[in-house]
């Protein structure tokens, strides 16, 4: 597999080569099916989107455009079907996709990291409200899971289990860091932690006065 594919590749270009190796497909099929296959837990499912990875993949060369057809007045379809150099490539890119840890930053990671910046009552308040949004997502996407497991299969959700796990996970830390706060165990001082920031800076400052 080649570097390229490894790192400028995305979810979307992965799907539809997945898809394509079950069968050939034309672009409004890969939509269905990946709406059917709740896929939409990880795709935002958009017309362009779809498009631009299937023109990424068929660049490389890794799918290959089969036949266009048109029924009545609908706009022409172009079928599209995966490679042999898109077959040799798939399973190595998910090998390697599920066997390395990558480091996925989040904007409440960068949020967390920046926290003093409020006062322990605003981090307080707003962390309160994460956990019913947390909350209330869980339950919806268990009520989901639960919807379509039997109908899909358990294969086709397991990205929506690792969702599930990933949430429940945060919703736990998020309780504990809300508990070390209203008991005091977690506090700070703007006005401290601003001292100690600069003072480095200020003596620095000094020593080149002189």
């Amino acid at each position: 597999m080649s570097d390229e594919v490894t790192l400028n590749y995305g979810l979307w270009e992965m799907a539809v080569l997945s898809l394509l190796r079950e069968q050939a497909l034309h672009p409004y099929e890969i939509q269905r099916l990946l709406k059917a296959r709740r896929k939409d837990d990880v795709l935002v499912l958009k017309r362009g989107s779809l498009y631009h990875a299937i023109k990424r993949l068929a660049d490389a060369g890794l799918i290959e455009a089969t036949a266009t057809t048109r029924e009545g007045r609908r706009p022409e379809r172009t079928t599209y079907a995966i490679t042999l150099a898109g077959r040799a490539v798939l399973p190595q890119w998910l090998k390697n996709l599920i066997a390395i840890p990558v480091r996925e930053r989040s904007n409440f990671m960068g949020a967390v990291s920046f926290l003093f910046h409020l006062t322990p009552q605003e981090a307080i308040t707003g962390l309160k409200s994460r956990i019913t949004l947390l909350e209330n997502e869980i339950a919806a996407n268990d009520a989901r899971l639960n919807e379509a497991l039997p109908r899909i299969g358990r294969i086709h959700l397991v990205e929506l289990e690792y969702s599930q796990a990933m949430q429940s996970a945060e919703l736990n830390w998020v309780k504990n860091i809300l508990s070390d706060l209203e008991a005091g165990r977690l506090k700070w001082d703007w006005a401290k932690i601003m001292k100690a920031a600069h003072a480095p800076a200020a003596k620095t400052s000094k020593r080149k006065t002189k």
